[in-house]
């Protein structure tokens, strides 16, 4: 059983399906590629990069969180196992705004040349990565609205910008369904850009729903899963429809990942997200 922010998605082949990874013979075919993510809206690159380089960036994260409460005690950073307790919220602020987001070891992971490299490659140029980038760590248990990640499409936030930004969404460390990864809307891009191009549809920078299955049933289409193992990635476009699903790790792990967009550095860049992410930057 999956769900998303307590609910059930439905788990009917006509409703719930898989992602499908880039085949190896594609891999450095830049025109499949670009013909793949205008069909299927994601490209999903597995072992894209150094599996031991994000699980030391994992590593790294839970062990500036320990003394927060966040972990369970006696346990190693690296497996990141949740604590049942309560968390001191402010404390876990302050070492996520002050020191992980704006920090050297977040960055180099970033702009790594297996990430940056890529892009510069794929979108055949200079590139821009945006400096708002998000970290966000899902304990296991929480299901209630407002855990995990609504559905949306990246565009509603980035209004100011090239429709063309294109999101890299890292798993740090293996990510199989029951840790609550990413969800796409299969197809939705398609629907989402008529909406937009054609009828003039806006919608505003909020999500659509946590009602997964409701949106499934209203263009009837499938939530589509993967098991992510550490140095997968997903590249989306700017209109694919996503979502978190609930972490019910039976192993209490905490999800850990991060969402970073880059874009050709000519087109119109959203000013908006050209500092440090913060939980009160009201994007």
């Amino acid at each position: 059983m999956v769900t998303s922010n307590g609910y059930e998605l439905d788990d009917s082949p006509v409703r719930l399906g898989y992602l499908n990874p880039v085949p190896t013979a594609e891999r450095d075919d830049r025109g499949s590629l670009w013909s793949r993510l205008r069909r299927d809206g994601y490209l999903y690159l597995t072992n894209h990069l150094d599996p031991s380089m994000v699980e030391s960036f994992r590593e790294y994260y839970f062990s500036q969180m320990v003394g927060t409460g966040l972990l369970e005690p006696g346990t190693d950073p690296a497996t990141g196992v949740g604590a049942s307790g309560a968390v001191n919220l402010g404390k876990v602020r302050e070492i996520l705004f002050g020191e992980i987001v704006p920090g050297a070891v977040y960055a180099a992971l970033t702009s790594h040349p297996a990430i940056r490299g890529w892009f510069e490659w794929f979108l055949e140029g200079e590139v821009h990565l945006h400096k708002r980038k998000i970290i966000r760590h899902i304990r296991p248990g929480e299901a209630g609205i407002g855990t995990a990640t609504q559905a949306h499409y990246d565009l509603i936030y980035l209004r100011e910008g090239s429709e063309r930004v294109l999101s890299m969404w890292i798993p740090l460390g293996d990510c199989p369904v029951e840790m609550g990864g990413l969800t796409y809307l299969e197809g939705s891009h398609h629907w989402a850009m008529a909406d937009e191009r054609e009828r003039g549809l806006q919608r505003p920078a909020a999500s659509m729903t946590a009602d997964l299955p409701a949106l499934a049933n209203e263009h009837d289409g499938r939530w589509l899963l993967a098991n992510y193992r550490a140095g997968d990635v997903m590249v989306h476009s700017s209109y694919m429809v996503h979502a978190g699903s609930d972490n019910v790790d039976s192993a209490n792990r905490i999800r850990l990942s991060t969402d970073i967009r880059y874009q050709r550095a000519s087109e119109p860049i959203d000013w908006r997200w050209q500092e440090h992410w913060n939980y009160d930057d009201g994007l």
